[in-house]
């Protein structure tokens, strides 16, 4: 009989660190594949591509048994959580798909199916907001649009309940009051696959990230001094000398930004070796102007743009964290 068991492509629904500022937005941490019973799957090889724009993982897994393995994979998208504070970077605030993610699973286009809940406080909410016309992504200009038509008796049962909140703010013309969603959006894409006993079957998935941004830089004081953050950024990018003191010239000559991309790798210790067989990092920082810092062992620049590092049956100890510093003009 063909064994079964259930894959996750984990985009683990972990929220960044609080922002620091009222201009700021906080990343998501998407991830890669995390396999719950990975003794007959191996996994090859991982490429990975990470830039502001789309991160692009490639795999190669391989079936070392005698048998078929059927599956069901699984993308689990990151929570979306609401609420009047809320400030993640969400790439599309509009599609459920709200990071554009696609599939190939040995050059054929997926089209998986999706699987989404709104929950309060541990309590299944989705059929209300479908019954009265809300859309589920928290946040967005539809659903903002459908709970600021709900009749009053309703909204205020929902404000009672936690399933949306009210905001109250002076814009200039007065004070006005609003509706929020207050629930958090689960979304998981899901599919049947089948892993042929015995050969490689090659796994791509495309996205685009989440990126955090703050306006001015977190880990320096406005005097250009280490600010309280910059111990733990220096932890988390591995920033070196050589980083700072070309931020050092870059300030001379501008205001600076933050782009901050995250990854969860640690995911890829799962299969069956427990490692990653073979392993390729690429991060590309988007223009020559920008500065980048992240964690990673024997980096190279292999262009204007990009750094890259190879390993052999790497062990994903730590997910990976990339800081880009941009200049005010790019």
């Amino acid at each position: 009989m063909k064994a079964l068991f259930v894959l996750c492509l984990a985009l683990i629904a972990f929220a960044a660190a609080p922002a620091h500022a009222n201009d700021s937005t906080a990343e998501l941490r998407p991830g890669g594949l995390v396999l719950t019973f990975s003794n007959g799957i191996e996994l090859v090889s991982e490429d990975l591509f990470i830039s502001a724009d789309e991160v692009r993982v490639d795999y190669v897994f391989h079936n070392r048994t005698d048998a078929d393995i059927d599956t069901i994979v699984a993308f689990p998208m990151p929570d979306l959580e609401g609420g009047i504070e809320r400030n993640i970077a969400v790439p599309d605030d509009v599609s459920d798909n709200f990071l554009g993610f696609t599939t190939v699973m040995d050059g054929r286009d997926i089209a998986p199916r999706l699987d989404q809940r709104a929950v309060v406080a541990g309590i299944d909410v989705t059929g209300e907001l479908v019954a009265r016309g809300v859309p589920l992504l928290p946040g967005s200009e539809t659903a903002d649009g459908a709970l600021a038509a709900l009749a009053d008796d309703v909204a205020a049962e929902w404000v009672r309940r936690g399933i949306i909140a009210e905001d109250s703010y002076d814009d200039g013309s007065g004070w006005k009051t609003v509706r929020v969603a207050n629930w958090t959006l689960r979304s998981a894409y899901w599919w049947p696959a089948t892993f042929p006993a015995g050969r490689p079957v090659a796994v791509s998935h495309r996205y685009r990230p989440s990126v955090g941004a703050t306006a001015g830089l977190v880990f320096r004081s406005y005097d250009g001094k280490p600010s309280e953050e910059f111990d733990a950024y220096r932890r988390k990018y591995c920033m070196d000398e050589a980083f700072l003191r070309a931020v050092d010239k870059a300030s001379a000559k501008g205001y600076l930004t933050e782009r901050r991309i995250a990854y969860v790798l640690t995911s890829g210790g799962n299969w069956a070796s427990g490692t990653i067989g073979r392993f390729r990092l690429t991060v590309d920082k988007g223009s020559p102007a920008n500065l980048v810092s992240f964690c990673g062992s024997g980096v190279r620049k292999t262009g204007p743009t990009r750094f890259e590092m190879t390993a052999q049956d790497h062990y994903p100890d730590r997910d990976i964290d990339v800081l880009i510093v941009v200049p005010a003009a790019e």
